[in-house]
């Protein structure tokens, strides 16, 4: 019955609601006003489960209704109007250092804490009374994230509405799925939709990646049961891969499971922009590497093969890094097929991220082992803000993995030229050395690498 009178609600709220538009694309003052209403009546929360359902239900629907600039007016309205008093806080703070080391001590400090908590907590949680209404929720958090460049004002609605989903989206909420091939279509249509890292590119691609020698999980949270939060690729391979395009060729035979002792990680996608900053990604590296171990006891190595989004970018803001990893040895190499300097014409554009110079055999041997230098150097020294630059570098080392090893030309794609030069890295994951790492580099940014990757980056 309350479902069905949220429905009605909802219709009601659109008709009210479409063509009332003011100036620059904003709500109407007469639709600010009443959505002003409907948010205080949601923080006072009167009256029982239907009346919450309902006055939800129509601010969800009233806010759906609304373009980006209406949207903005309607969180502003939340961030700036329904923030806690700071009259109360001081006075709660006040009475809370004159009860330090009395009996008083833990009531004044409740008081302290009720007196900071904001309304704007009660309105957003209140959401979660209507149907989608997580999903609401992480598809406006991800309208925040848009707007919060251009209206810092947004920003301690964002804090309170991360931290609520924080705490919502715990792993010991969510549920770990394998997706097969006979998953349902809506559900395969999704990973194709979210695929991150390697596009899909048919449907006979995807089948492929959901073969016989392959293995995809997701993450799902119970109140948005089909929509994937972050899913992970893997391939059951005799070795460790070097190359993406042989790594997803759909012709290629299937790999023997049975011989399989490396499980590659080829292609982790989040899906929900608005659970950024909700870390569940490690925990899903852990559960799904127990699964494997469980289903296949030989594998015995547990590596990525990943992207490096942001090498090409940074080396066109060092050029002096670039430079450093030309050795003498290098430069006679390229002087041999006619490029003395780096302002030569069959160089520049390789810098600059053009990508004919692949099909230039000779010119590509040349350029292996300093573009190389130049990655380890990225990966291993690029930092802001002390920490690794690199986004993909930051969630496995974060996670407790080693660089192992840098390939050559390993993604040839278009995204891949642009990116890095094709070059790909292999991120290993020792369960005897994970926790360590992830302790070290959390203390100290100290990052873990094979020997040999190291020596390219002493150059």
């Amino acid at each position: 019955m309350a479902s069905g009178l949220v429905s009605r609600s909802l219709s009601k709220v659109r008709a009210m609601v479409t063509g009332a538009g003011g100036k620059n694309g904003e709500p109407s003052e007469k639709v600010l006003a009443r959505i002003r209403r409907q948010l205080k009546e949601c923080a006072e929360g009167l009256g029982g489960e239907v009346s919450t359902r309902l006055r939800a239900g129509r601010l969800a629907e009233t806010y759906l209704s609304l373009d980006d600039a209406g949207r903005i007016a309607f969180l502003r309205m939340i961030a700036l109007e329904f923030g806690p008093d700071p009259e109360k806080i001081a006075k709660a703070h006040e009475a809370y250092q004159a009860a330090v080391g009395t009996e008083r001590q833990w009531d004044a400090e409740a008081q302290l804490r009720a007196a900071m908590r904001s309304s704007r907590i009660r309105i957003l949680t209140q959401f979660n009374a209507i149907p989608q209404g997580v999903k609401f929720l992480v598809d406006l958090r991800a309208d925040l994230l848009r707007f919060l460049e251009q209206h810092k004002e947004l920003k301690s609605l964002d804090r309170e509405l991360e931290a609520r989903l924080t705490a919502w989206f715990d792993v010991g909420f969510l549920e770990l799925t394998r997706l097969t091939w006979n998953s349902p279509a809506a559900l395969l249509e999704k990973i194709v939709q979210y695929e991150a890292v390697h596009e899909i590119q048919s449907w006979r691609d995807l089948k492929n990646r959901l073969g016989s020698d392959r293995r995809c999980y997701a993450f799902f949270h119970p109140r948005m049961p089909q929509e994937p939060l972050i899913f992970v690729e893997v391939a059951l391979m005799e070795e460790l891969a070097d190359n993406v395009q042989k790594l997803l060729d759909e012709n290629a035979p299937a790999a023997d499971t049975g011989r399989a002792t490396t499980a590659i990680f080829y292609s982790i996608s989040a899906t929900q922009e608005g659970l950024r900053g909700v870390s569940f990604g490690n925990f899903l590296l852990k559960r799904v590497l127990d699964d494997l171990k469980r289903d296949f006891p030989k594998l015995d190595t547990f590596a990525t093969l990943s992207p490096i989004p942001g090498l090409v970018r940074w080396a066109s803001k060092h050029p002096d890094k670039v430079a450093a990893a030309f050795t003498e040895a290098d430069w006679k190499r390229l002087a041999a097929i006619g490029i003395e300097s780096p302002d030569s014409e069959r160089l520049k554009p390789v810098l600059a991220g053009s990508h004919e110079w692949v099909a230039d055999r000779p010119l590509a041997r040349a350029l292996r082992d300093p573009l190389l230098r130049v990655a380890a150097a990225y990966l291993l020294s690029g930092r802001r803000d002390s920490k690794a630059i690199d986004p993909v570098a930051r969630f496995h080392l974060g996670n407790g993995a080693r660089i192992e090893r840098l390939n050559w030309l390993a993604d040839t794609s278009d995204k891949g030229l642009d990116q890095s030069w094709g070059i790909m890295v292999n991120y290993l994951y020792d369960p005897d050395r994970i926790v360590t790492n992830v302790e070290t580099f959390a203390a100290s940014g100290e990052i873990d690498a094979a020997a040999g990757v190291k020596r390219l980056a002493r150059r």
